[in-house]
């Protein structure tokens, strides 16, 4: 039986979005195959497949994968058949300073994805998942998990009673939260969503701020901290929101500059860099071996993430324009 497979012709566009097939070839030496079982959506996956940064030629879409492995290389030791396994952002970054640029490399964009039933791919390709996940649970993790996971505690060293301050309720922000109250950080959550506040709250946010009614939040966020401002800033916004970050984070403080949801150029508020000497940092998800790390946290904690709502793998467009909606809270997921 052949296996199922979603492709995205020249340019995307939800009308360039078509359902095939795709068999997986034997394993080399080095590498595995996947039954794939899941992926999940990201702002990134959501711009490839909407046509806003559509591929050049015909792609199978969608950059996180989580499944079993069916068939292992005769060189691989890392991994045997019945593995639970979950695909890695950059197969070429397996640990050390970044050093892959842009998305050439990365599965559903530069190269072919996991919006399909079975892949054969270098077993780097892929780390172990969290014991006792599920397929879908595992699967929000690639993108979104790890870039949390890098920004607080490779990139910045999170420590116990820093503060953290995280934009609106897409899977980075949860999982920093998340990250955040695991590591024993207070958090300071935004959202234009009373509800959506109240949720957060439950997950551990100590502070919360409906940034429709509070428009310099920045501000607030200060008042919060004695005039103090937070140690890091998860920035997923981008132009609109990087000012109130900037007055939200202490002297010295990081911000970490992770989204585009507002656009992607704008005024840079030097004045507040300069003054307040904050870090900016442009962060792209992160290494094979960061993920490990935080997979190993995440086992160690009993972190589970949150899952909003599943689809199924033909389903990808409903998906994603549920994802349009902003109704969500946490991960949207594709199940096969």
């Amino acid at each position: 039986m052949s296996n199922k497979a979603i492709y995205l012709q020249p340019g995307g566009g939800y009308d360039k979005v078509e359902v095939g097939t795709h068999d997986a070839a034997a394993p080399q030496p080095d590498e595995i195959t996947v039954r794939l079982r899941a992926s999940s959506l990201n702002y990134h996956d959501y711009a490839v497949v909407s046509g806003m940064w559509g591929p050049s030629e015909r792609r199978i879409p969608m950059a996180d994968g989580a499944g079993e492995v069916i068939a292992v290389g005769s060189a691989v030791s890392e991994f045997t058949v019945g593995d639970s396994v979950v695909s890695t952002f950059f197969p070429s970054w397996q640990n050390g300073q970044a050093h892959v640029e842009g998305f050439a490399s990365v599965p559903g964009d530069g190269v072919d994805g996991y919006a399909r039933q079975q892949v054969t791919a270098p077993a780097t390709s892929f780390t172990l998942a969290p014991k006792g996940y599920s397929h879908a649970e595992a699967a929000t993790l690639t993108t979104a998990g790890l870039t949390a996971w890098r920004v607080l505690m490779s990139d910045d060293h999170l420590k116990p009673g820093d503060t953290v301050l995280v934009q609106g309720t897409g899977g980075v922000s949860i999982f920093a939260l998340q990250f955040a109250k695991l590591a024993g950080a207070r958090v300071i959550a935004t959202s234009s969503s009373d509800a959506k506040l109240e949720r957060l709250e439950s997950l551990g946010a100590d502070h919360l701020i409906n940034y429709r009614s509070t428009p310099r939040w920045g501000e607030k966020v200060r008042e919060l901290t004695d005039d103090r401002g937070v140690d890091h800033v998860i920035e997923v916004g981008g132009p609109a929101t990087l000012e109130q970050s900037m007055i939200a984070a202490r002297i010295g403080g990081h911000v970490s500059l992770i989204g585009i949801l507002t656009g992607v150029s704008g005024q840079l508020p030097l004045v507040q860099a300069l003054m307040r000497q904050i870090r900016l940092q442009g962060v792209l998800v992160g290494s094979r071996a960061q993920q490990q790390s935080m997979i190993r946290a995440i086992e160690a904690g009993g972190l589970r993430p949150v899952v909003d709502r599943h689809f199924e793998l033909e389903q990808i467009v409903d998906a994603f324009r549920y994802q349009e909606s902003n109704r969500h809270f946490g991960k949207i997921c594709l199940t096969f």
